[in-house]
């Protein structure tokens, strides 16, 4: 099957200084990569998880593929075409087939709109003709699961998990084939969290759409995803399907984060990997692999040579000279799988296990 989104080797670059400053300073290279030659592909009907930590250039990657920032170097391919290098007006037409929910879903919102405004605003946007804006408000509203009553309400009338559906009903507007949701599930109540995740789960199955969830919660994207990639300091270190991922963990930075996730039982005691220190700044890259300063596991070929992004199973890639390719190597050193519990919203078994793919 053709991929539907392709991004290869993509790279994000922010300036640190500007030009003046720059040729006082003698600085030779006034930028931070936010991103790093990315590569990763989604399929229609696909979910593909992105998970790190804050900062670690999850948005950044989003907003690139959507043309909200301008990627540098590599090549983002919708449906074939390349979108890095067009002009906002050129991209326009593809933001019609990639939408975007926002992290914040109120703040996305316009304060001064109401509901009926702001979900029927790409309709404008993009000169859409012919149709009766109220209706389709109505419409949009049914298909979130809101009553007609809410077209007139404004961001501050809404709860967490109300302002979240409009946000639903306003990515799907214009009918994408791939919506990026940027933490879809942040502030909200797990019994919120597990009915939106209900609610996209039933819409990807009933239109056809493929996500790219962008998260820190792991329990979540364990069971929406149906591909998983870590991400840290702007690379990918690990990338695999999420059950792999989540049975056997490869890089330390992966183990890390699933044995950071709160243990539900209290009386229930495991073994934890402690990642210490900080997150080195962008500005400051660790020389060899990036990750050595806070990896329990460092050897002194870390600290000299980068890894090699490799394949350590059939479709399971990680950046570590010394993978965990099988559990019981994790074991040994005080590591166990996540379990199959852990804080997770309550979502519709029946639901997730509809159509073919088998998220498990």
């Amino acid at each position: 099957m053709p991929d539907l989104l392709n991004a290869d080797k993509v790279r994000v670059r922010f300036r640190t200084s500007g030009l003046v400053q720059t040729l006082m300073k003698g600085l030779d290279d006034p930028f931070i990569d936010a991103v790093m030659h990315v590569s990763f592909s989604l399929q229609a009907g696909e979910t593909f998880g992105l998970v790190g930590e804050s900062g670690s250039g999850k948005t950044t990657l989003g907003r690139a593929i959507i043309g909200l920032v301008q990627a540098q170097e590599g090549s983002i391919k919708f449906q074939g075409d390349e979108l890095i290098g067009l002009k906002d007006k050129q991209y326009k037409e593809f933001r019609r087939e990639i939408a975007m929910m926002f992290q914040d879903p109120i703040a996305s919102l316009s304060p001064r709109k109401t509901v009926r405004y702001s979900i029927t605003e790409p309709f404008r946007i993009h000169g859409v003709t012919g149709k009766d804006l109220g209706e389709e408000a109505r419409r949009l509203l049914r298909l979130v699961g809101l009553h007609e009553g809410f077209m007139g309400a404004y961001p501050h009338q809404l709860s967490g998990g109300q302002a979240r559906r409009v946000g639903v009903a306003r990515a799907l507007a214009l009918e994408p084939k791939v919506i990026i949701a940027d933490e879809p599930t942040a502030g909200l109540d797990v019994s919120v969290q597990g009915e939106i995740l209900n609610l996209m789960n039933r819409l990807q199955r009933e239109m056809g759409l493929s996500y790219l969830i962008i998260t820190h919660n792991l329990p979540v994207v364990r069971h929406v995803s149906d591909r998983l990639a870590i991400m840290y300091l702007g690379r990918f270190v690990e990338t695999g399907t999420t059950k792999e991922i989540f049975e056997r963990p490869a890089h330390p930075y992966t183990l890390g984060l699933l044995a950071a996730v709160p243990e539900p039982d209290p009386d229930k005691r495991r073994d934890k990997l402690e990642l210490e220190g900080e997150i080195p700044s962008l500005m400051n890259r660790p020389k060899g692999c990036e990750f050595h300063t806070r990896c329990p596991f460092a050897q002194a070929k870390c600290l000299a040579e980068a890894p090699e992004y490799k394949e350590v199973s059939p479709g399971h890639w990680a950046s570590c000279h010394f993978p965990f390719p099988d559990p019981a190597d994790a074991k040994a050193v005080g590591i166990r799988a996540m379990p199959e519990t852990g804080s997770a919203p309550k979502v519709d078994d029946k639901a997730l296990h509809a159509g073919s793919r088998d998220r498990f």
